[in-house]
C-alpha cells in the first residue's frame, strides 16, 4: 500500500477475497443467455469472446511469472541481484484485479455502445489507427502522467505502492491502487474508443492492442534481459520505439529516470533517460548463469505440486503446501505439465537464495513421489541423480544436499557411485545428522521413554541409538524392528531398547509406515514427532503432531519467498540446512550411505550461524 493512501486506493471487491471473481458472473451469465435466446440472424458471437479472452490474459501473465522466476533463479541475463521476500509476494498477489476490472468495463462498454456489436474479425485501417494513436497521444500522455505520479503528493498517495518493489517481477507491472488503474484504463481506451467511433474497430485491433500492452508490461518488469542486440543493429531507430527490461529496471532502482511507457523517445526528448541504460543493457546480456556453492536436490511430490513450486503459482508457493479444491478444475493443465516433466527428463532450477557469501540453488528432479516406489523407474531416477551430481561437479558446486526421497534412493547406491567417481570434489550430503539432532532436541525435557514407529531408516536407527546411549528407553512395536535395532547396538545401549507391551508413553517418534491403527494405540495428548521427510497423516484430534525435522532460517538468508513443501514461511528442512552448514563451515566430507556426521557438532554449528529449532506443532494444531 502507498505510504499515505489516497482515495480509491482499495479495490471495490477486496472484501470478497478469493471469491472476487463472482463480480463477473452476472455479466458472463447474461451474455451467454442473451446469445442463446436471440434469433440466429441477430446473434453476436463476439460477446462470448470476452470471458475466454480474460482467461487467456491470466494464462499469459502466469507464463511470464514462471519464465521470469526460472530465468532469475538460473541467473543468466539477470538484471538486479537483490532478491524478493514474502512481503512483496503478498503485496502483488492481487495482480488479476486489473483483468477483472477490464472485463467489467468491456462488458459495460458492449452494452452501452451499440457500435461495438458485430465487429469484424479484422480491419487493417483500424489496426493502423490504433498503432498511430498509441505511438502519439498515448505514449505522450502517459509520460507526463507518470511524471506527475512521481510528484510527492501523488507519489505518497498512489504510485509509491508500485515502487515498493525495487526488484520487479512481471506482475509488478500491474500492481497499482484502484484509482491509478482507472487512469491507465482511460488512457489506453483512447485508441480503442477512437476505432469504435470511427467504425474501424475489429476483434483483432482490440485483442492485439491489449495483448501488446500485456506483453510489454510483463517484459519490462521481468528482471532478465531478453531483447537481443542484433535487433538494434539491424534497425537502430528501434531503441527509441521499444524499451528493454533493463531500461525500465533502472526506473525502479533510480526512480527519477526512464519514465517512458514502452517507447523511450520521450525520455530522449525531455532528457530523462538514465545515462547508464546502454551499459546495463550490455552487461545484462553478457551475464552468464550463476555457479552456485550449494545445491539442494529435491523432486516433485504429486501432480498438483507443480503449482506449489516457486516457478508455479506465487500465491501457492508462498504458503505451506495443502490440498486446494480448485486445483482439480485445472486437471487439463496438470496432465499437460505431467507430460512435460516426462518428456523433458532433466533436472531444472526452481529457486536461488543467498546465505552470507554462499550462492544457493534448489534443483528439482522431474519425478513424482509415487515414481520412486516403482521398480521400473528406479534406474531412470538413479541416472537423474547421478547426472545432477556430475553437473554440480562441473559447475564447481561445493556441496549437494539430498532432499525427500533422493536421500533414500542415493543411500542405497552412494558408496558405489562415489567409488566410481573418486575425484569428485562436490560433497554429497544427505543431512541425516542434522535431522537426528533436530528430532533429539524436539523431545520434551524429562522424557524417559519414547515409542519409535515407522520404517527403520538411517535417521531412525541413529535416533534410537542416541537415545539409548543417553539412558532414554526406546520402545518399538514390532518384534522384527526390535531384532534389527538390537543387532546394531552395543550391549550397553541395547539394555534401553524394549519391545513395547503397553502404549503409555506420550512421545512417539514416527516415520514412513506409521498406520492409522498405530496412531489409535497412542494415549490422549501424545506428541507425534516425525523423523521422516514426509509428515504422517493425522488421524487423532486429541494429540499434537509436530512438523518434519526443520529449522527457522536467520534473517540474513535472502531471497526466500516460497515455502518448502508443507513447512511454514522461512523454515527449511534439516536436510536442506545441513548442506548449507557443510559449505559455510568448509567440511570437506561426504555424508551419505552408511556415513553419519557428528550430530552434536552440526547442531552447534546450526545455532552458531543463526538457525533456530522449529519444534512447534504443525500449522493446523489439533484441538483437544
Amino acid at each position: 500500500m502507498a505510504s499515505r493512501p489516497g482515495i480509491l486506493t482499495e479495490w471495490p471487491w477486496t472484501w470478497l477475497g478469493n471469491f472476487k471473481y463472482v463480480v463477473l458472473a452476472p455479466f458472463v451469465a447474461h451474455s451467454t443467455y442473451k446469445y442463446l435466446t436471440e434469433p440466429t440472424n441477430v446473434r453476436d458471437p463476439n460477446i462470448l469472446l470476452i470471458f475466454p479472452f480474460l482467461l487467456l490474459r491470466m494464462l499469459h501473465n502466469q507464463l511470464w511469472i514462471s519464465l521470469s522466476r526460472y530465468r532469475t533463479a538460473k541467473g543468466d541475463n539477470r538484471i538486479v541481484d537483490k532478491g524478493i521476500e514474502f512481503e512483496q509476494v503478498d503485496r502483488e498477489r492481487n495482480w488479476d484485479d486489473q483483468i477483472i476490472l477490464n472485463g467489467l468495463l468491456f462488458y459495460w462498454g458492449y452494452y452501452k455502445l451499440p457500435m461495438t456489436h458485430h465487429m469484424p474479425i479484422w480491419r487493417t485501417d483500424g489496426i493502423i489507427l490504433t498503432a498511430l494513436i498509441h505511438i502519439g497521444p498515448v505514449e505522450f500522455l502517459y509520460y507526463w502522467l507518470h511524471r506527475a505520479l512521481h510528484h510527492h503528493f501523488l507519489y505518497s498517495r498512489y504510485h509509491s505502492h508500485h515502487h515498493s518493489s525495487i526488484v520487479t517481477e512481471p506482475i509488478t507491472s500491474v500492481i497499482h491502487p484502484f484509482a491509478e488503474h482507472i487512469a491507465y484504463f482511460v488512457l489506453f481506451a483512447i485508441p480503442l474508443l477512437t476505432t469504435v467511433f470511427t467504425g474501424t474497430a475489429s476483434v483483432a485491433s482490440f485483442s492485439f492492442y491489449i495483448l501488446y500492452i500485456d506483453v510489454m508490461n510483463n517484459m519490462g518488469h521481468c528482471n532478465f534481459e531478453l531483447i537481443p542486440s542484433w535487433l538494434f543493429s539491424i534497425f537502430p531507430p528501434l531503441k527509441y520505439m521499444m524499451y528493454t527490461p533493463s531500461y525500465h529496471s533502472l526506473h525502479h532502482t533510480q526512480f527519477r529516470t526512464n519514465y517512458a511507457l514502452f517507447m523511450p523517445f520521450y525520455d530522449y526528448i525531455y532528457n530523462t533517460m538514465d545515462m547508464s541504460s546502454d551499459t546495463l543493457y550490455q552487461k545484462s546480456l553478457q551475464r552468464e548463469a550463476d555457479s552456485p556453492d550449494v545445491v539442494h536436490l529435491t523432486h516433485l511430490i504429486s501432480p498438483e505440486s507443480i503449482y506449489h513450486l516457486r516457478i508455479g503459482f506465487a500465491s501457492l508457493a508462498s504458503n505451506p503446501q495443502s490440498s486446494k479444491w480448485y486445483l482439480w478444475l485445472m486437471w487439463p493443465v496438470t496432465v499437460w505439465s505431467m507430460m512435460i516433466t516426462w518428456i523433458y527428463g532433466h533436472t531444472f532450477v526452481v529457486e536461488r537464495n543467498v546465505f552470507k557469501n554462499l550462492k544457493l540453488q534448489t534443483w528439482a528432479i522431474p519425478k513424482y513421489r509415487v515414481q520412486y516406489f516403482m521398480q521400473w523407474q528406479k534406474e531412470a531416477i538413479d541416472k537423474l541423480i547421478e547426472e545432477a551430481i556430475l553437473e554440480a561437479e562441473e559447475k564447481g558446486v561445493k556441496v549437494l544436499s539430498l532432499g525427500l526421497l533422493n536421500q533414500e534412493e542415493l543411500n542405497m547406491n552412494s558408496e558405489l557411485f562415489i567409488r566410481k567417481n573418486p575425484q569428485l570434489k562436490v560433497k554429497v550430503v544427505d543431512g541425516s545428522s542434522l535431522a537426528v539432532a533436530v528430532v533429539l532436541n524436539s523431545i520434551p525435557k524429562g522424557t524417559t521413554q519414547v515409542v519409535l514407529r515407522g520404517n527403520l531408516s538411517k535417521v531412525a536407527c541413529s535416533i534410537a541409538l542416541a537415545l539409548c546411549q543417553q539412558g532414554t528407553q526406546v520402545a518399538v512395536l514390532g518384534e522384527d524392528e526390535y531384532k534389527r535395532l538390537k543387532a546394531r547396538f552395543n550391549p550397553e545401549a541395547a539394555t534401553n531398547l524394549v519391545l513395547a507391551k503397553s502404549y503409555s508413553a506420550k512421545t512417539w517418534l514416527v516415520g514412513d509406515g506409521l498406520s492409522a491403527d498405530d496412531q489409535m494405540k497412542a494415549p490422549k495428548g501424545t506428541f507425534f514427532i516425525p523423523f521422516s521427510q514426509f509428515p504422517p497423516k493425522k488421524v487423532r484430534k486429541d494429540c499434537l503432531y509436530f512438523n518434519t525435522p526443520a529449522m527457522i532460517v536467520p534473517k540474513h538468508l535472502e531471497n526466500l519467498d516460497s515455502c518448502e513443501n508443507w513447512l511454514p514461511r522461512r523454515v527449511m528442512s534439516a536436510w536442506r540446512v545441513a548442506g548449507i552448514l557443510h559449505a559455510v563451515e568448509g567440511w570437506n566430507v561426504h555424508e551419505c550411505g552408511n556415513s553419519m556426521f557428528d550430530i552434536e557438532k552440526i547442531w552447534q554449528a546450526s545455532l552458531h550461524h543463526g538457525f533456530r529449532p522449529f519444534t512447534l506443532p504443525a500449522a493446523t494444531e489439533p484441538k483437544t
